[in-house]
């Protein structure tokens, strides 16, 4: 189960709104080994696609090393689906490479609504989890 505070879900939910119709990603961090999400860090969409998308490498690396400096690690990737809905594409399953992480999907197809769902993905099996919002920051 993910749990995540109402103000994560806001923040993933607004830039995937900003992108569209491009698709929009990023990560939250937390603490090595908590499981908690407590650092949003929306990220450079390096495709510019309504389709796919994929980190900037240069900024990758100077995340995950500040993660490293800082004791996190990765406890959400999230992207968006904008014509579809918020299950993982085949693209989506090669490239999670995170066992520990939260794979979150918000579906902006809706424009009155955000469809948002997780998902665990490691070696390429996945499954759907539930996700309990609080309203702590």
């Amino acid at each position: 189960m993910l749990t995540i505070s109402q103000p994560l879900i806001d923040a993933m939910v607004a830039h995937a709104r900003s992108d569209h119709p491009d698709e929009a990603c990023g990560i939250i961090a937390g603490p090595d080994g908590s499981d908690v999400p407590q650092r949003f860090v929306a990220m450079i969409n390096a495709e510019r696609s309504p389709t796919f998308y994929r980190f900037d490498s240069g900024e990758q690396l100077r995340l995950w090393r500040e993660m490293d400096r800082n004791d996190e690690e990765p406890v959400v990737i999230y992207h968006s689906h904008t014509a579809t809905e918020a299950y993982p594409s085949r693209t989506d399953i090669s490239y999670a490479s995170e066992p520990n992480a939260h794979y979150v999907l918000i579906s902006t197809r809706d424009a009155d609504a955000a469809e948002i769902r997780s998902y665990r993905i490691i070696d390429g099996i996945v499954t759907e989890e539930p996700i309990e919002i609080t309203t702590e920051e």
